[in-house]
């Protein structure tokens, strides 16, 4: 029997590995209706959510139940006034809910902003003002209606809030409106009509510089990333995947919804409030999870643990994208589970743009290939392209196509979507290179690169090695003034448990790199620090580190 994502594509096949492909995205495509509600027609039963929560509670949603709650939802937030084109913002953290409204959302043709939990009154006010915010759709945990309350004193464009689980004051309760709605809501016709190329989801970038910026994408996105669940993630009918991401990232599209349901496979969803790796390691005989995909942080602190204390072998595939690979992690993850971490990059912008696919060959700390849905090249500061061996920015060519699943622009921002998309080529700020292979290897932000004595000196193999250094736990590297050499590199580092800051741990550190790299790229300042200044998301922030930016 031919898999459901078929429909879809046009794709050739060559010793098992994805060579090209091409998308049939109907005119009128919308998630909702034609893969869920098509799903829950041909196998109604078959599951599509596995929810479960620290505190021992779990529900198994089938692509029937799926379908049901998500026209209730839509009925309900559409006889609350909610229309095609509003923006109603998703504070849901990993509840279920997120699920049945997104979907509503979807149906009614209005656009969804997920935003993470950890928002404050500023942030909120901010989000609110840029995009023109009319409905908040919230958790009560964490101060969150607190906060958005706070929020709305300054900001009066909010014309409807609604709260999942509780009673609250001058809140419509969620989950009672959704029992209250009727499960048919028939597709939307004449004005309320809706394109694949109209606005569906937004998302406010986690850029570790400046404002958010707000990234819009299409109805037709969710077809872009059948590659990243089938293609990379290798998600197959009737088994189980699980993404390590939070609804209010762009990773949980990645991974909790779209592509995985399009490959017909069921996401699990962990509902916790404090990661502790050994937790997520129970979870994958009890559930028999398939395949996962995480960052490379959640892979450092999993290879931390005893690995042999826990029954991972329903597991058949394990992915890692959001930063890059350090190639110690991969080998410890694999001598001790036998599973090869596949890596992927890609941006909020985008899809899956470059990756080690299903059937690849990796290397160790590789990005991988294009992704054939992109055409991907590495260009210098001209924007000629550059030859294997020669760093070089990662761009997206659009003049011959745009594919599924690129965004549209950044919203009500056209002066920064054209210095980012422009002669047809969109810049992702990433530096990389390319070997003989044709495999892209990660080298920073272009921001990022430091000069040092006429070197380009990328800060990720630096990283790469400190981190295989046992009293490494967490370390940036970046570059510091030098009146000789202009720049030089400093690592700040935080501590493994055991070990102290020394002068000699200092000589320690700095050794192992000059045994394990060019001389010239060794860390001449050393600084160990408690923790790292990080962004919402989790990234580091250089820019502090270097002084650019205030805490």
């Amino acid at each position: 029997m031919e898999r459901f994502y078929k429909r879809f594509v046009n794709e050739t096949i060559e010793d098992g590995k994805l060579k090209t492909i091409g998308f049939n995205v109907p005119d009128n495509f919308n998630f909702a209706y034609d893969v869920v509600d098509e799903l829950a027609s041909l196998s109604p039963n078959s599951r599509a959510m596995v929810w479960a929560s620290e505190k021992g509670e779990e529900r198994i949603f089938t692509f029937a139940e799926m379908s049901s709650y998500s026209a209730k939802a839509a009925n309900y937030l559409y006889a609350q006034g909610i229309r095609k084109g509003d923006k109603v913002m998703l504070v849901l953290k990993r509840h279920y809910q997120f699920w049945f409204v997104i979907l509503a959302l979807h149906r009614i043709g209005a656009i969804a902003i997920p935003a993470t939990h950890l928002l404050k009154k500023k942030d909120y006010i901010y989000r609110f003002e840029s995009a023109g915010v009319k409905s908040i759709i919230c958790t009560n945990e964490d101060e969150v209606c607190l906060q958005v309350e706070e929020a709305i004193e300054d900001y009066p464009g909010i014309e409807s809030k609604f709260l999942i689980k509780e009673h609250r004051e001058g809140w419509l309760n969620l989950d009672e409106g959704i029992e209250s709605g009727s499960n048919c809501f028939p597709r939307r016709e004449g004005a309320e009509a809706i394109s694949k190329n109209d606005m569906m989801l937004m998302y406010f970038t986690s850029g570790t510089t400046g404002y958010p910026k707000i990234c819009i994408h299409k109805f037709d996105y969710p077809i872009g990333h059948l590659i990243t669940a089938v293609w990379w993630q290798n998600v197959i009918p009737g088994g189980l995947h699980f993404t390590m991401s939070e609804t209010g990232w762009a990773k949980s599209m990645w991974g909790k919804i779209y592509g995985q349901w399009i490959g017909e496979s069921a996401v699990f969803t962990y509902d916790f409030e404090k990661f502790k790796p050994n937790e997520i390691l129970s979870l994958f005989a009890k559930y028999q999870i398939t395949t996962f995909c995480a960052p490379p942080t959640i892979y450092r602190f999993f290879i931390k643990e005893d690995l042999s204390k826990f029954d991972l072998s329903s597991l058949k595939y394990a992915v890692t994208a959001g930063e890059a690979l350090n190639a110690e992690v991969y080998k410890q993850f694999k001598e001790n589970t036998g599973l090869m971490i596949m890596e992927g990059f890609g941006q909020t912008e985008t899809t899956l743009t470059l990756a080690n696919l299903t059937n690849d060959n990796p290397k160790p700390g590789s990005m991988g290939l294009p992704n054939p849905q992109y055409d991907i090249d590495l260009v210098d500061a001209e924007g000629n392209s550059v030859e294997a061996g020669v760093p070089g920015e990662i761009v997206v060519r659009t003049d011959k196509r745009v594919s599924v699943g690129m965004f549209m622009g950044y919203y009500k921002d056209e002066e920064q979507t054209k210095a980012s998309w422009h002669n047809d080529v969109y810049h992702t700020g990433d530096m990389a290179w390319r070997d003989e292979d044709g495999h892209f290897w990660f080298v920073g932000r272009t921001d990022d690169i430091i000069k040092s004595s006429g070197y380009r000196i990328g800060p990720f193999e630096i990283e790469s090695t400190l981190m295989e250094h046992p009293a490494v736990l967490e370390c940036a590297v970046t570059g510091v003034p030098d009146p000789d050499r202009g720049q030089v590199v400093k690592a700040t580092i935080v501590l493994a448990r055991g070990y102290s800051p020394s002068e000699d741990l200092i000589k320690e550190i700095q050794s192992y790199v000059k045994a394990q790299t060019a001389p010239y790229k060794y860390p001449r300042v050393i600084e160990f620090t408690e923790a790292l200044p990080k962004t919402i998301s989790g990234k580091i922030k250089r820019t502090v580190i270097r002084g650019e930016e205030d805490i």
